[in-house]
């Protein structure tokens, strides 16, 4: 049986998460799951922090806290946001745990005695007053390709390069301040990512027709020619121990680590289930998982090069069979930013509106082929006008309509005629193209099949008049109410990999509980099914009366808020 292993890039334990970040990775990932299950697919959702490296140790000494305290705290906050946005992995793990090391010391191992992995001489930059070793973002510098003022050790912000610190410009010392840095030679163990080249190769080559157009393009520039060894240790007080003995007090270093955490949770989860599949044979190293890693685009060279290069050099698992990355969600045209404070915390969001609201927006702007950007007043516009003129005003004509002149219910028969309806065909046609959309993570496009369903439906509301009907034919506007009613639920169930708690709510005027089977058969696009709802009784009633669905936002909130964004530029 086909099985989807679906992962969405570990957050990094190391403050607040912004649209950004739940646009670029983790909404894709959570409605492509939701879309898999709704097929009826075996779907399996990992994720987890991110937890070692040198911006937390350097951030963990600011704030006087022992590492482990301070990564508890951050995994602890995003699991909370992740649950408040209606994001449900199904396990969301720690690199920080003793399982974690496990999994990674047998990943060095096997990748050590197989020659992929040895120690170098090479330059590193160390700070002269204050006595300290300057790897990845103990130091800043001046990119040495773009020329960004505030390029980082281990990467640049602005052009995505992967730096060598050693070759950064006027370097200064990220703990002390600085500038009297000189280059010494240390030693440490590189993964030797140039000896795989030819078979990487041939596993790559064949993504060109599948993987997207802003990926493959991306990483066959970096690796046509070679690919170029990478040390994987440094010498630090916070990761997980080289497992060598002649490598006292040198730590693997965090994007060494961190993938291996996909592979280390998957067996945890497991685990904690009491399930008797085992993590590698039935899950990452079996023919029928297809393995999806959703990450932002400054993560493709670890997903799409390094760590597909040492699950195949090590043999212990498939590399991914696709690499949805996105591009960058910028806000009002500028690209987020913690350091400078130019984002917008994704907690503090909730409280002024709806998860709902919010997962609407960041959806319908998900940067799937070019960076996006994050606006309060188009927020404003596509929560009114679309959300709730659309999908909200077409359940309240609909339902108040009916529950006002027909409060004990319509006869069954009405329901029974939707399916000699000419908008059937175009119906099934929407729902094939938003589980095909969906199959191949168009993620924005099918969210607006779904709302053209919604237009769909209210033309066909609209056209049929049922408050002229009434005054002269009472039969034609029990009708049209009925089949109005059919499209809500079919709209409801078709949202319900984008926004799941509107879905709920929208359903629940139809039955009590819910009917997972019905949902499926509804969302295969199996029309005939609807006649479950309604065919147990002689007269169909509402369960509930409708209610205030979708509240529009308030002007003056709207104008609040980017009076904030104004302060900040300002």
């Amino acid at each position: 049986m086909q099985k989807f292993l679906i992962t969405a890039a570990l957050p990094y334990a190391n403050g607040p998460l912004h649209f950004g970040h739940l646009a670029g990775a983790y909404l894709p990932a959570d409605v492509v799951v939701r879309h898999k299950r709704l097929q009826g697919q075996q779907v399996m959702f990992i994720c987890g922090s991110d937890e070692h490296g040198v911006a937390i140790m350097l951030n963990a000494q600011k704030e006087k806290k022992n590492y482990k305290e301070y990564v508890d705290f951050w995994h602890k906050e995003h699991a909370e946001l992740f649950a408040r946005y209606d994001i449900k992995f199904d396990f969301f793990g720690q690199t920080s745990a003793k399982y974690h090391q496990e999994e990674v010391v047998e990943w060095f191992k096997l990748l050590h005695a197989k020659g992929y992995i040895a120690p170098k001489d090479t330059d590193q930059l160390f700070c002269s007053d204050c006595k300290n070793h300057l790897p990845d973002r103990f130091v800043e510098g001046v990119c040495y390709s773009c020329g960004y003022s505030a390029a980082r050790g281990d990467e640049c912000p602005a052009c995505g390069l992967w730096i060598e610190a050693s070759r950064l410009k006027n370097p200064v010392c990220k703990i002390c301040g600085s500038h009297n840095i000189e280059l010494v030679s240390v030693s440490q163990y590189y993964l030797l990512l140039s000896k795989f080249h030819k078979e990487f190769r041939h596993w790559f080559e064949p993504k060109k027709e599948s993987w997207r157009k802003t990926v493959y393009p991306f990483v066959d520039s970096l690796t046509n020619e070679n690919l170029h060894d990478r040390a994987i240790t440094r010498d630090l007080d916070w990761g997980i121990d080289v497992p060598l003995a002649q490598a006292a007090g040198k730590k693997l270093y965090v994007w060494f680590d961190a993938p291996i955490g996909y592979v280390s949770n998957t067996k945890e989860y497991l685990r904690s289930i009491g399930s008797s599949d085992h993590y590698l044979n039935d899950w990452w190293d079996n023919a029928n998982t297809t393995i999806v890693n959703f990450v932002g685009k400054d993560n493709i060279i670890f997903h799409g090069i390094i760590f597909p290069v040492m699950s195949l050099a090590s043999g212990r698992v498939q590399a991914v069979s696709d690499l949805p990355a996105n591009q960058y969600v910028n806000l009002e045209g500028k690209q987020f930013s913690k350091s400078t404070g130019w984002y917008i915390d994704a907690k503090a969001a909730l409280d002024d509106f709806e998860a709902d609201f919010l997962r609407y927006y960041l959806i319908s702007i998900i940067p799937e082929s070019a960076d996006s950007s994050f606006a309060w007043d188009h927020f404003h516009a596509k929560i009114n006008n679309e959300l709730a003129n659309n999908v909200g005003n077409l359940v309240n004509r609909v339902l108040k309509f009916w529950q006002k002149n027909w409060p004990q219910g319509i006869e069954s028969r009405y329901f029974s005629q939707f399916a000699s309806l000419p908008i059937n065909a175009q119906l099934l046609e929407s729902i094939k193209k938003i589980n095909s959309d969906l199959d191949s993570y168009h993620i924005r496009k099918a969210l607006e099949e779904v709302m053209a369903i919604g237009h769909m439906s209210n033309n066909f509301f609209s056209d049929r008049a049922p408050w002229a009907q009434i005054k002269s034919d009472e039969s034609a506007a029990k009708e049209t109410i009925a089949q109005s009613a059919l499209l809500v639920f079919v709209l409801g169930v078709m949202m319900r990999p984008f926004l799941p708690t509107l879905s709920a709510k929208i359903l629940a005027y139809f039955f009590e509980g819910e009917d997972e089977s019905l949902i499926k058969e509804i969302y295969s696009g199996n029309l005939s099914a609807l006649s479950k709802i309604y065919s147990k009784e002689e007269k169909f009633v509402l369960k509930k009366g409708p209610d205030a669905l979708i509240p529009k936002i308030d002007d003056l909130l709207i104008k609040k808020l980017n009076d904030i964004l104004k302060q900040k530029i300002s």
